[in-house]
C-alpha cells in the first residue's frame, strides 16, 4: 500500500532524496516514518515525522544529515539524505501508522510493530 522509490547506489559524501506515495489512499493524517535494514539485522528507525508535520524525529546516526518532509496533498513522504556514509547502506522502507497523534515518543516510533502500512523497500549503497 506504500510505495518507496528514489534508492540508487552514491559515492561517500553524496546525497539522494527517497520518495514514499501512498496510491490510492491518503495519509493526510498518518504518522510516516523512515526505516532501514541490512541483512541478519532488525529494522532500524531512521526518521518520522506527524501527520501535519509539526513535529520530525531522527535517529541519532542521522541527525543533522537527513531531513524527512511530507506533502500531504501529493500523499507522498520525502526522506533527502545528505553526507551519505558507507553505514547508511541498506534497504529503506517507509511506514504508515494512524493512531494520529500530535506527538510521539522515540520509545513509539522505534517499534516497527506500532506501524500499519509498509512499502516495499528500496536499496541505497553508499560506496566509499
Amino acid at each position: 500500500q506504500l510505495q518507496a522509490s528514489g534508492g540508487g547506489l552514491v559515492q561517500a559524501g553524496g546525497s539522494l532524496r527517497l520518495s514514499c506515495t501512498a496510491p490510492g489512499r491518503t495519509i493526510s493524517t498518518d504518522l510516516m516514518g523512515w526505516f532501514r535494514q541490512t541483512p541478519g539485522k532488525e529494522r532500524e528507525f531512521v526518521a518520522a515525522i506527524t501527520w501535519s508535520g509539526e513535529h520530525t524525529y531522527y535517529a541519532d546516526s542521522v541527525k543533522v544529515r537527513f531531513t524527512i518532509s511530507r506533502d500531504n496533498a501529493k500523499s507522498t513522504v520525502y526522506l533527502m539524505m545528505n553526507a551519505l556514509k558507507p553505514e547508511d547502506t541498506a534497504v529503506y522502507y517507509c511506514a504508515a501508522d494512524k493512531t494520529g497523534f500530535r506527538s510521539y515518543t522515540l520509545t513509539y516510533l522505534n517499534k516497527p510493530t506500532n506501524y500499519d502500512y509498509w512499502g516495499q523497500g528500496t536499496q541505497v549503497t553508499v560506496s566509499s
